[in-house]
């Protein structure tokens, strides 16, 4: 059996001034079976900044339909077995991959996620390690069901996932992560990385500043769609 080992890194690209640093960070990673997919989502604004990239991406461009429309394109698009999405304002730390890779092959989980640090628009770390651990899946699935402490740049997960809960939920603009994160709970075992492995950029133009009330009217949306599942899910683990 050959062994799965790449990893497919998605970036989905919308008018983004950070791009080039993004795709800098991947290109970068310690880890060496890495395709790093960029998809633009319509960009008008900082294509150029792809330009001295194109022999080392695979650039996909379409019309524009939001984050999730990017992401399951560039799913669809992948190869590898494995797949990480960063978003084109963050950064991956250089062993970030390798560590996930590390991490879900000790525990046999099937998806991972790690701690990160905030910066802000000149790259300058600003906060502490950002880390939400949890002891127990109890609490990881209680914790989930009241908010998403799950960064989307910090995920790597095995794609037989998206075979068993579909890809990301193209109706939702803001919310795609938290709503597969949910549905991806009830099947697959998590481990999570304490140590910061991601640079999170916080911007005055990033999409939770400008479209918060929205945000929060679709987090709204995707809890109660699956409140039901949860509740069950948490019963059952309670009840071991």
């Amino acid at each position: 059996m050959i062994p799965k080992t790449k990893v497919s890194v998605v970036i989905p690209f919308y008018n983004c001034p950070y791009v080039d640093l993004a795709v800098k960070s991947v290109l970068a990673q310690s880890y060496p079976d890495i395709e790093l997919i960029v998809v633009d989502d319509g960009s008008t604004r900082y294509i150029e900044k792809l330009e001295a990239y194109k022999d080392n991406i695979v650039y996909i461009r379409k019309a524009n339909g939001g984050t999730a429309s990017a992401l399951n394109m560039g799913i669809m698009a992948a190869s590898g077995a494995y797949f990480a999405w960063l978003s084109a304002d963050d950064l991956f730390h250089p062993d970030k991959i390798k560590r996930q890779m590390e991490a879900i092959r000790s525990s046999g989980t099937s998806f991972s996620h790690t701690a990160y640090y905030y910066i802000n628009e000149l790259g300058e770390r600003i906060s502490g390690v950002i880390s939400m651990p949890f002891h127990n899946r109890d609490d990881l699935i209680e914790t989930m069901m009241s908010g998403c402490p799950v960064n989307g740049s910090s995920v790597l997960l095995d794609m037989e996932i998206f075979n068993k809960v579909g890809r990301f939920n193209e109706k939702f603009l803001y919310t795609q992560d938290y709503d597969l994160w949910l549905r991806i709970l009830p099947h697959y075992e998590w481990s999570y990385i304490g140590e910061p492995l991601l640079d999170y950029r916080v911007h005055k133009e990033m999409g939770s500043v400008i479209h918060s009330e929205a945000q929060n009217r679709e987090i709204a949306l995707v809890q109660s769609r699956h409140q039901g599942i949860l509740t069950q899910l948490l019963r059952k683990e309670r009840g071991k």
